[in-house]
């Protein structure tokens, strides 16, 4: 939404993953277990958080963005880490979401795959129709030439701050997920690494596409399980140093294929790839 549309590159969206597992794990510590106050609270503590930094951030540019957005999650990553009521650098274990309609129950693995289906079919359909609407149209436009959409009479920051919200209350949704499949939530959900996974899962998927992040998480945790046992083959030990092969990947796919792995699907990527804004 932030990366392939609006050209936003943040290198601290993991924090939002922190913020929303978080709120999940401090509820449940204090014996607050239920799904509807957990999730409503997450999701709007990321999303606040979120406007609190972009309205911050989107006043600079380029490199200047990314290092801000970056020293804001390294604020938040070391905030969790001194949270020592909570487990500090160790940790929490939580107990799982309950809902008070007994309908759902998150301690059932199936229960919670469904659950998780359910979530990211809608949000690719959400995703969709954002980049096809007016709103979208006005973020892709601001990507290519902010100045002109400027003169065209459209407030591009506002539209880019609603746009990065958005994000981070997503970002939201994913840590309570997150938290809720391993009943854990520590400091490192929110470092700078997993930040960086995302940007990698994004650009090796296909920036600016609605199916590219999902091609590109499958593709990235295949290769991060795949790879170790590949590499220990040849001589044990090795694996542990799969990243080695995966960056020289990485970069033939940002060298020559800029579409990602969307771009492979030839004539029927026409189905995630949204037709770019005409004047």
């Amino acid at each position: 939404m932030i990366l392939g549309y609006g050209g936003m590159v943040s290198f601290g969206h993991a924090m939002f993953f922190g913020i929303g597992g978080y709120a999940v794990g401090i509820l449940a510590h204090h014996g607050i277990a239920s799904g509807w106050i957990q999730w409503p609270v997450g999701i709007a503590a990321a999303a606040s958080w979120a406007a609190v930094i972009g309205a911050l951030s989107l006043r600079t540019r380029g490199l200047y963005f990314i290092m801000i957005t970056l020293a804001f999650a390294q604020l938040v990553y070391y905030l969790g880490a001194g949270l020592e009521a909570y487990g500090g650098d160790d940790g929490l274990n939580i107990s799982r979401s309950r809902f008070i309609t007994g309908l759902l129950d998150l301690r059932d693995k199936a229960s919670f795959y469904w659950l998780c289906f359910a979530l990211l079919c809608g949000t690719l359909w959400f995703c969709s129709r954002f980049a096809n609407s007016r709103f979208g149209l006005v973020i892709r436009g601001a990507k290519s030439n902010d100045l002109r959409m400027t003169a065209l009479g459209f407030p591009v920051f506002r539209y880019r701050l609603t746009a990065f919200v958005l994000s981070g209350a997503f970002g939201g949704l994913a840590g309570i997920l997150l938290a809720n499949e391993g009943a854990y939530i520590s400091p490192a959900m929110m470092s700078w690494v997993k930040s960086g996974d995302l940007i990698v899962i994004v650009v090796l998927g296909g920036m600016g596409t609605l199916f590219g992040p999902l091609y590109g998480a499958i593709a990235f945790f295949a290769l991060e399980e795949s790879l170790p046992p590949l590499l220990d083959l040849g001589r044990k030990g090795w694996g542990e140093y799969w990243q080695i092969v995966f960056g020289p990947m990485l970069v033939l796919v940002a060298l020559y294929a800029k579409g990602g792995i969307d771009s492979l699907f030839g004539p029927t990527s026409w189905l995630s790839r949204c037709s770019p804004p005409t004047a």
